[in-house]
């Protein structure tokens, strides 16, 4: 859940009009994204692609709490 706040995070940084050093936000991202992908659980879980979608929505919804 932690990687992918982060991923979130820097998304978000990355969508804002304006922003210097995106290339550094960038490859941060893409690390993030690997560490996601290639994380162990995904290995265990039945239906991976379900899996990573209940994740990013998990996430956002806690997101969209903390925010309010």
């Amino acid at each position: 859940m932690q990687t992918q706040h982060a991923w979130n995070a820097t998304y978000a940084v990355l969508a804002a009009p304006h922003h210097s050093d995106t290339t550094a936000l960038r490859r941060h991202q893409l690390r993030l994204s690997a560490r996601l992908w290639w994380h162990p659980y995904w290995n265990a879980a039945r239906s991976a692609p379900a899996a990573r979608t209940d994740l990013r929505q998990l996430v956002r919804t806690r997101e969209a709490s903390r925010a309010a």
